[in-house]
């Protein structure tokens, strides 16, 4: 008999059941976390949602959308959002919090950076690129039949935000933004874009498979800061917020503030929640290029990282 391993299996089990009782001394009422519609935020809140699982709580997944999810937030409808961007959620953020019903939840370990993006063959037929201004003398170059001789970007889902319709406006780009349905239809006309050597300018964020996997650049806008938002006097167009590029930074994740009373366990876990930019690259590049499920590349990284996620739990 193996003694050493009926050690481990044994206190392998007391320290699920200790997770499984913190759990259970709390209310049994699903926690709702919120899924929006690209890969990534899916695969962290269903790493999320089965970490809590395992320490014994009820989660349940909910729709939303990205921006308007804060109302439910504050009436504690929804109860976890696992990634608010920097780059286009902060504003919301911020007057959510103020609202005193939401809490932030601390950092998810991931840097963030959504800007307009080109291929570098691009840069041939506009060679003063990556600077912004180069776009007006180039924008033919980058028009399809239905914009010309305006240029296009595709933006994001408009539930994205991120004001790509109010920057280009503001600093007098001849562009027709044109918003992508969906996060897959996106990257769907990038590849094609990109076989064919075509043109196209369009919203590329990190962390993703697509700065890994294509040769591009970022538009370089005039620099970000919170008083482009705010104040129209700011910057180049003195008339028109958003005169400048998308701010870049951190990852969050936020929560209804009445749960921290309710699931103390579970909000611990999540604060704890980290993932760096190169294993969510690495998972989303799984599902979106090599075809694999969701649950499968959820599954593998809870098998590959257990002392990491029970960490989290303890």
């Amino acid at each position: 008999m193996n003694y050493k391993n009926i050690i481990k299996s044994t206190v392998a089990a007391a320290m699920m059941s200790l997770m499984a009782g913190s759990a259970s001394a709390q209310s049994s009422d699903p926690i709702k976390l919120t899924i929006h519609d690209w890969t990534g935020q899916y695969v962290t809140t269903h790493i999320m949602g089965e970490v809590l699982k395992k320490a014994g709580f009820n989660i349940e997944y909910v729709q939303a959308d990205y921006i308007a999810q804060f109302a439910g937030l504050e009436t504690g409808d929804l109860h976890i959002a696992m990634e608010m961007w920097e780059t286009t959620g902060k504003d919301a953020m911020d007057a959510s919090l103020k609202t005193g019903k939401t809490v932030d939840l601390g950092e998810t370990g991931m840097d963030a950076k959504e800007e307009w993006w080109y291929p570098s063959y691009m840069k041939e037929k506009c060679p003063g690129l990556p600077d912004w201004k180069a776009l007006n003398k180039c924008a033919e170059v980058f028009s399809v039949p239905e914009t010309a001789p305006k240029g296009r970007y595709l933006g994001g889902p408009v539930t994205w935000g991120g004001f790509d319709d109010e920057r280009a406006e503001a600093l007098g780009l001849d562009f027709e933004v044109v918003h992508a349905g969906t996060d897959a239809a996106l990257f769907a006309e990038l590849e094609s874009a990109y076989q064919r050597k075509a043109p196209i300018l369009l919203w590329v964020y990190a962390p993703h498979w697509a700065v890994a996997k294509f040769d591009g650049e970022w538009v370089e806008f005039p620099e970000y800061t919170p008083e482009c938002y705010s104040d129209a006097s700011w910057g180049i167009n003195k008339d028109m917020k958003y005169d400048c590029g998308k701010p870049f930074g951190w990852i969050k994740k936020v929560g209804w503030k009445g749960g921290e009373a309710k699931w103390p366990g579970a909000y611990k876990a999540v604060r704890n929640f980290k993932i760096d930019n190169n294993e969510m690259g690495k998972m989303i590049a799984a599902i979106d290029l090599d075809g694999k499920k969701l649950d499968d590349v959820v599954a593998g990284w809870m098998s590959k990282n257990e002392a990491r996620w029970k960490a989290w739990i303890q």
